[in-house]
């Protein structure tokens, strides 16, 4: 067999830079807890010392956190001083767990997710699944902070006003289900935005729902949201305006049964809102950096869960379009239709 050295040595700089990169995001974890990034992008510039001052840590390991930072962009570095700063966008991305964007998140909800792969690969011999609360608990913070920032981006300004007569409803007083709600970013994003209309969280991890009623007394809303343990195969029916469902279709094992279920919880004119992560129909639209990061998070997650419960379907993160719709015409739904679409999501709606 002859080798290409040109492509295999391509192909190992992929490989550093994957190892890179993995090991990486403990380090931007740890920059995020200790409030590592937030102190340097503070301060005009800082050297190690001064950072490690500012934040009650040990100069030596701050040091060699602050080069490895350097060395992945994330940080800049002064050759001449040997001090390191912070440009505004990496501030930007970095620091705000409640800003529109705020990477920490991500990386803390891979972390999360990696810890799970001895059993992970034993599921590759069986076949079988791994439940959602059955994941360490970074998993569930992890999702917070990594999807809060783009529902908080968008949620509002730009997806709920492309729905038919959704926004109307909200502001005039709505009663909303929002199943597979998880710690309930998007049911108090939504609720703090229409103080008018009342909210139901549902969640099949008990866990989630404990904090999501404290983030519903944190945020002031708890008079108007309220957080239940259900499925959303089983969730209580009732004749919702509209039953909204944020990343979360993707990992249920039986979604054509949901889908019925909350085609039979609406009322004749409501809507449901599918939040589902931005991907192509086939396989080879989905080769980029945002598809390899969906499938993999998949492969550890959204796949294992669903195949977990009952049904054994699993759509995986990257479904797309048409199995959606299909989904929805399955269920019952006479209309279907992207409605908008962002970085890292589309959103659709159904009518019935």
């Amino acid at each position: 067999m002859a080798l290409n050295e040109e492509r295999l040595f391509a192909f190992l700089q992929r490989c550093v830079d994957d190892a890179a990169a993995t090991i990486a995001a403990g380090t931007i974890v740890v920059g995020a807890r200790l409030g590592l990034y937030r102190a340097l992008a503070a301060r005009p510039s800082a050297s190690p010392e001064e950072l490690a001052a500012a934040t009650e840590t040990a100069p030596r390991y701050v040091e060699e956190w602050l080069r490895g930072q350097a060395a992945g962009g994330y940080v800049d570095y002064d050759p001449e001083t040997g001090r390191y700063s912070m440009t505004e966008e990496q501030a930007f991305a970095l620091t705000n767990p409640e800003g529109p964007v705020y990477l920490p998140g991500t990386f803390q909800l891979a972390l999360g997710a990696l810890r799970a792969e001895p059993r992970i690969t034993e599921l590759f011999r069986t076949g079988g699944g791994m439940p959602w609360h059955e994941h360490d608990p970074e998993v569930f913070t992890g999702c917070e902070f990594s999807f809060r920032p783009g529902y908080a981006q968008n949620l509002v300004t730009e997806w709920m006003p492309q729905l038919t007569n959704a926004e109307a409803k909200l502001r005039a007083g709505a009663w909303v289900a929002d199943v597979g709600c998880g710690h309930g970013a998007s049911t108090v994003l939504m609720a703090q935005a229409y103080p008018e209309s009342t909210f139901v969280g549902f969640d099949s991890h008990t866990g989630s729902i404990e904090v999501a009623r404290k983030r519903a007394a944190e945020a002031g809303v708890a008079d108007r949201v309220t957080f239940e343990t259900g499925t959303a195969q089983d969730f209580p029916g009732g004749t919702y305006d509209l039953v909204t469902t944020f990343d979360c279709l993707h990992d249920l094992g039986d979604p054509l049964q949901a889908a019925r279920r909350i085609r039979a919880s609406l009322t004749t004119d409501g809507t449901w809102m599918i939040v589902e992560p931005v991907a192509g129909d086939s396989v080879a639209d989905n080769l980029n950096p945002i598809g390899r990061l969906y499938y993999s998070f998949s492969t550890f997650l959204c796949v294992p869960n669903a195949l977990a419960q009952e049904g054994g379907y699993a759509l995986g993160a990257q479904a797309g379009e048409r199995p959606l719709r299909q989904l929805a015409q399955d269920a019952g739904f006479n209309a279907f239709r992207k409605a908008a679409e962002s970085p890292f999501n589309s959103v659709y709606e159904a009518r019935p």
